[in-house]
Parts: structure tokens; C-alpha cells; sequence
């Protein structure tokens, strides 16, 4: 697996950011993205939403669990899996149909679904540093 870091220092840096990855992740299209509260995973998504030409506003699912997005050229499936019990759950909403799809996933709190992340996934895991930056490590 290979490791690759990128530095924030504002808000305005993660488009750039985001169509890096892609780029470097291409032909993945399943990413899981750690962080606490507040570390900015729906923030980078919406960054990566634009680079694939969502035109539309993009928020977190948190309560509805998915929010399907059409591309310029794809859809993407945004999930928050913040409020789930269990790996159950994911599965009752149809997880593996999204995960087959050859569409973009883009998933929060992979965490809470362990057993479900396929291993081709892309992981980003953000944390926040002094002066708000956000340090973003991919693993890929």
C-alpha cells in the first residue's frame, strides 16, 4: 500500500488536493474517509464532488445516510455512517449494490463498517493541526 500526505492550510487548497488524488488513485473510485468531529471529511468530499463536476449543493448525509450526486461523467454515492449500529444497517440499505456499482463512493465514518470496506478502497484520514490546518494522509 502506498502512503501519500498532503497539508491544508485553508479551505481554498482542497480542490487542488482532491483532483490530486484523484488523479492518483485513478481507477479507484471507492474512498473511505476518517477523522473526528469536525475535521473536515464532507468538506474535502464536496471538493472532490466539484473535480467530478457536480454542480449541486453537496451536505452530509448524516441523517439520511446516502446522497447520490450525478457527475459530468458518473454518479456519486455519498454515505455517512456516523449514526449506524451496525454493519447490518449497511447492508439493509443496499451498501454492496453501491460498492459494485463502478460509480464513486465516497464514505464517512468507515470506522463504524470495518467488515465492509472492500481492499482496493482508498483511505484519506484527516486530522486537525495547530492554526486549523488539516493534514490529509492517503493510503492507496
Amino acid at each position: 500500500m502506498t502512503e501519500k500526505q498532503y497539508l491544508s492550510r485553508s479551505e481554498s487548497e482542497l480542490p487542488m488536493i482532491a483532483k490530486n488524488i484523484l488523479e492518483v488513485c485513478n481507477p479507484k473510485r471507492i474512498f473511505a474517509f476518517y477523522g473526528s468531529l469536525g475535521a473536515g471529511k464532507t468538506t474535502l468530499i464536496r471538493s472532490f464532488c466539484e473535480a467530478l463536476g457536480v454542480q449541486e449543493p453537496v451536505t452530509s448525509p448524516t441523517f439520511t445516510l446516502v446522497h447520490t450526486y450525478e457527475a459530468a461523467q458518473d454518479m456519486v454515492y455519498h454515505f455517512d455512517f456516523y449514526r449506524l449500529q451496525s454493519e447490518i444497517e449497511a447492508y439493509d440499505i443496499g451498501l454492496e449494490e453501491y460498492l459494485d456499482s463502478g460509480e464513486y463512493v465516497f464514505m464517512e465514518w468507515p470506522e463504524r463498517i470495518p467488515g465492509l470496506i472492500p481492499s482496493q478502497t482508498a483511505k484519506l484520514r484527516l486530522i486537525v493541526l495547530e492554526n486549523n490546518w488539516r493534514e490529509i494522509t492517503l493510503s492507496y
